[in-house]
């Protein structure tokens, strides 16, 4: 029987997800290694069984570890997009002031990608992002424009050649939210203003300058950001 409390064993178990993110930090635990067994884990740390258990069960949550029936615990590729992919959730959970707060991060971040896709993107991601642009302007079907708008930002995100900023940003655009913003864009009329502002991004990128581009970027979000306050009489 594990003889420690409960609020010991939160702490306990703490710091066994500390300890075993400082193995695979330090190299001891390599990208798809098998962990040792539950119960060697726990001994080599120090810990009850069930402690190990809890630690094991919260870093398979965060992608950090992955069970593979019959054959043991693994630590996963640590790929930014499936540590992050929990994150989400909060933009599809968040609303009023927090969500203000999330487009905020999302302007900082998609104006910086925005601008370093200038100088990086390729002829033939430059023509996708074109191809989304052109379809987006052919269509007043919310649903049409929604799914052409995510992939010319996501073609564009792709182009500035970070992936961890690519799954941030992947998680800050939460499609139920864009779905929202569009039906309201549509509702007042506003669809010819968020057309001008997504070629002007389009221009920037085709002459290769960052920071037209980071600016044009920056005034898009920035209007759904305004959008919102305004939504929220803020």
């Amino acid at each position: 029987m594990d003889d420690e409390t409960a609020p010991q064993k939160g702490t306990v178990t703490q710091r066994a997800i500390e300890q075993i993110k400082a193995m695979i930090g330090e190299g001891r635990l390599e990208p798809g290694q098998r962990l040792p067994t539950e119960r060697d884990l726990a001994v080599q740390l120090g810990i009850s069984r069930s402690s190990m258990r809890e630690a094991i069960r919260a870093l398979t949550v965060m992608g950090v570890l992955e069970a593979r029936h019959g054959s043991g615990i693994y630590v996963t590729q640590l790929e930014a997009g499936d540590l992050l992919e929990t994150f989400g959730v909060v933009a599809d959970l968040s609303r009023g002031p927090q969500l203000v707060e999330l487009l905020e991060v999302r302007r900082i971040l998609e104006s910086t990608a925005t601008a370093m896709a200038a100088a990086r993107i390729t002829p033939d991601q430059l023509a996708e992002v074109e191809k989304h642009l052109t379809a987006m302007n052919a269509t007043d079907d919310p649903e049409e424009i929604l799914a052409h708008d995510l992939a010319f930002h996501r073609e564009i995100v792709t182009a500035a050649g970070n992936e961890t900023m690519a799954a941030v940003l992947e998680g800050l655009s939460s499609r139920t939210f864009r779905a929202r913003v569009w039906r309201a864009y549509q509702e007042e009329g506003a669809f010819e203003r968020t057309r001008r502002e997504h070629t002007a991004i389009h221009r920037a990128l085709a002459a290769r300058d960052p920071e037209a581009a980071r600016a044009a970027a920056a005034a898009h979000v920035g209007e759904v950001e305004q959008w919102l306050r305004s939504r929220l009489g803020g």
